[in-house]
């Protein structure tokens, strides 16, 4: 296959991105607070962010209720934040396109070209190995 190698937006699409996202899904949130998933969410929602948790067995975390699955959120969703190994994300890639989502982001660690593929064949935009917290306290402070 000669298809282009994944790359990352640039910093400047990354703020565009942030900047103008409202509804965040997190799949993989945690209910434990002591997981990254779960402080991450709720670094987002202290930024102002409208957060989904996407869980399979979980009911509410963060006093927000869960979905078993991005497609029974009742929102249009802007960026789905995934917490899943790489090998789970082709699939979660694919729901999201069906959703219509605008962007799959993989946190810091995850790297999957297929789901990269499935995503920007979507038309969504693709980030992965980025940590979205860290992305939003280095690209969006206030000037």
């Amino acid at each position: 296959m000669n298809d282009m190698a994944w790359h990352n937006p640039t910093d400047d699409e990354i703020r565009r991105l942030l900047a103008s996202a409202e509804n965040i899904a997190v799949v993989g949130c945690s209910p434990n607070p002591e997981r990254s998933s779960h402080r991450i969410a709720a670094f987002l929602i202290d930024r102002g962010y409208r957060v989904f948790p996407v869980h399979p067995k979980a009911k509410e975390i963060l006093g927000r209720p869960v979905y078993a699955s991005l497609a029974e959120i009742p929102a249009h969703i802007d960026i789905v934040d995934v917490f899943r190994r790489a090998e789970f994300t082709p699939p979660i890639a694919a729901e999201a396109a069906a959703i219509g989502a605008g962007a799959l982001w993989l946190q810091q660690g995850i790297v999957s070209e297929e789901a990269w593929r499935i995503g920007t064949a979507a038309g969504m935009v693709c980030v992965m190995d980025r940590c979205i917290a860290v992305m939003h306290s280095l690209l969006m402070r206030a000037s």
